[in-house]
């Protein structure tokens, strides 16, 4: 009995220490859902807060790699590549982010976001206006070779 309680007890040892172990990370770079942009999420504010930029994206024919659908024309000449534009993300659990801001560089409009890390591996990056009901999702993948250079440089 003692020799089936040994191996018992180290099992719930490890299973203990390993639902108290924090989820992984969505730090680091990621290929949007239609792979004409690479962002690298990181740590934005000290803490546990996080903010993604755009490293890396396709231009399609007659594209500006300018901010040139920004609200504020004062900015308008800022470079896409660089730009971060996700902001505020707090951990919600383990695998969660809320309270984040995204702004769409194709409408100039800046939206409520969420974050998941999904068990497969992606993130689920969630943009809404009001309510999560409306709006809408990507799914990201991890980037782990080089990043090209951006468009213009």
């Amino acid at each position: 009995m003692a020799a089936f309680l040994k191996p018992f007890a180290a099992l719930c040892v490890l299973a203990m220490v390993a639902a108290t172990q924090p989820g992984a990370s969505p730090e680091g770079r990621w290929l949007t859902e239609k792979k004409n942009g690479i962002v690298e999420i990181f740590r934005c504010s000290g803490g546990d807060v996080l903010c993604g930029r755009l490293v890396w994206f396709r231009l399609k024919p007659g594209d500006s790699p300018l901010d040139l659908t920004n609200p504020d024309p004062k900015q308008r000449n800022r470079p896409l590549c660089g730009l971060v534009f996700m902001t505020g993300f707090k951990p919600a659990d383990p695998n969660n982010w809320e309270d984040g801001r995204v702004y769409n560089t194709d409408d100039g409009n800046t939206y409520h976001a969420t974050m998941r890390l999904q068990p497969d591996g992606t993130l689920r990056l969630h943009g809404y206006i009001l309510v999560t009901l409306i709006g809408a999702s990507e799914i990201f993948t991890r980037h782990t070779g080089p990043v090209p250079a951006c468009p213009g440089r």
